[in-house]
């Protein structure tokens, strides 16, 4: 049974964690603070991990569109990262799609509100 803990397969045991410890080691080891893993920590950090996505996709699934489609979409999760407090901190990372055209509009928008409102503070600094 100490296998199954560790996230091994042996015959017909059930993994306890289906992320790849050895990714996740990677990642952890990634941090400079970090110099020496302990195999229990990984193990409840990978299967933390997996609460935690099972989690989000279960929450956006309920909030989002893909209850009508019965798929679970990228824009659910956005939807859900931007609206939800609790999922706040994942909005930079899950942010909603926008078409090239629509974010080239709308930076040539924010530049000319830019360059309008430097004009106005010199024409008022010059009288």
């Amino acid at each position: 049974m100490a296998d199954a803990a560790v996230g091994r397969d042996k015959g017909a045991e059930q993994r306890l964690v289906s992320l790849p410890l050895s990714r996740i080691r990677v990642i952890m080891k990634s941090s400079p603070e970090v110099s020496s893993i302990n195999q229990e920590a990984l193990v409840l950090t990978a299967k933390a991990t997996e609460l935690f996505v099972q989690y989000l996709a279960a929450y956006s699934y309920r909030h989002g569109s893909g209850k009508e489609k019965r798929a679970l979409a990228y824009s659910d999760l956005s939807s859900t990262a931007e609206e939800s407090e609790t999922f706040q901190f994942l909005a930079d990372i899950l942010p909603k799609k926008i078409l090239a055209s629509k974010y080239l509009k709308t930076l040539k928008e924010k530049r000319e509100d830019e360059n309008d409102n430097g004009e106005s503070d010199g024409d008022e600094a010059e009288s």
